[in-house]
């Protein structure tokens, strides 16, 4: 009897979708129906749950480091057109931003990262546009940046917490769409990331925090307040999503009630982006076989 041929499949194409994640998760143009995405499907997760989901994550590793490492020595090296990267992350209090940035993020070196939390304004944020800050904080080339909310505050809480007139945010939608072309313009990937995190989630999410005096410091009273607002939140994201997705910025919905997936999805989905910028290493700026014979001889 012959004996059987092995398989030729690799194990780090088994940690990989065999879709783009980027597809799978893409939101498509048109109406947006939120209740109508499952905020705990996994789709394009390769494994078989969240077992294998802390090593399918770390496999990701190698390669996002070297991704991300040709980008910054674009960027570092000064090389001409040298792209960055933007993966911004907005979503309802416990949907997992800060999870993300720590456990997905975290597979990249550090050095290479500018991260913005986006709080309430300050008084010098006040007396300028709302997109000032936003474009001081774009990550330079070379550079992978994180925004921990963003430019979107501005049509979700403004809107709901009625801190300025309609007429005024109604207005913010073809703003931020311009602002992210002419970002996009200029060399910034922009990954506009919306983790969606289901109401009964985020009530075991808020439960949770209350139930241990080591999560106490993740507990905002203030964040009952803005549940209790949950139909009118899921009517501003709507009109964010359908209105500001974009080919230049599209967004992707990310299925957030299972954290696991969640932070294996980003990771893929920054691992995606890199890939397509198709980046080389930066030409020597010197003479290379000058430089090896002065090392060896020293």
């Amino acid at each position: 009897m012959a004996a059987k041929k092995k398989s030729t499949k690799t194990k780090a194409s088994a940690t990989k979708p065999t879709e783009p994640l980027s597809a799978l998760l893409r939101l498509p143009s048109g109406p947006v129906d939120l209740s109508a995405i499952d905020t705990a499907a996994t789709p394009g997760y390769p494994g078989a749950g969240k077992a294998d989901a802390p090593a399918l994550t770390e496999a990701l590793t190698p390669e996002l480091s070297e991704l991300q490492e040709r980008l910054y020595a674009n960027g570092r090296s000064e090389v001409e057109g040298a792209p960055s990267v933007l993966v911004l992350l907005q979503g309802m209090d416990t949907s997992g931003k800060g999870g993300v940035i720590r456990h997905a993020m975290g597979l990249v070196d550090p050095q290479g990262i500018q991260l913005t939390s986006f709080k309430v304004p300050t008084p010098e944020e006040r007396k300028h546009h709302y997109l000032w800050r936003i474009r001081r904080a774009l990550p330079k080339p070379g550079m992978i940046g994180i925004f921990d909310r963003s430019q979107y505050e501005d049509v979700l809480v403004v809107r709901v917490e009625q801190l300025v007139p309609v007429s005024e945010w109604n207005g913010r939608y073809d703003e931020i769409n311009d602002f992210e072309k002419k970002a996009a313009e200029a060399g910034t990937t922009i990954i506009k990331c919306f983790l969606h995190v289901s109401f009964a989630e985020q009530k075991e999410r808020l439960t949770a925090r209350l139930a241990s005096p080591a999560k106490y410091w993740k507990y905002n009273p203030r964040d009952v307040d803005a549940r209790a607002k949950w139909p009118a939140y899921q009517e501003a994201y709507t009109d964010a999503l359908e209105r500001c997705n974009t080919d230049h910025a599209p967004w992707f919905v990310i299925p957030a009630d299972r954290k696991w997936y969640r932070n294996w999805a980003v990771a893929q989905l920054l691992r995606e982006h890199l890939i397509g910028l198709d980046l080389s290493w930066p030409e020597a700026t010197f003479d290379v076989a000058a430089e090896k014979a002065r090392v060896a001889k020293s």
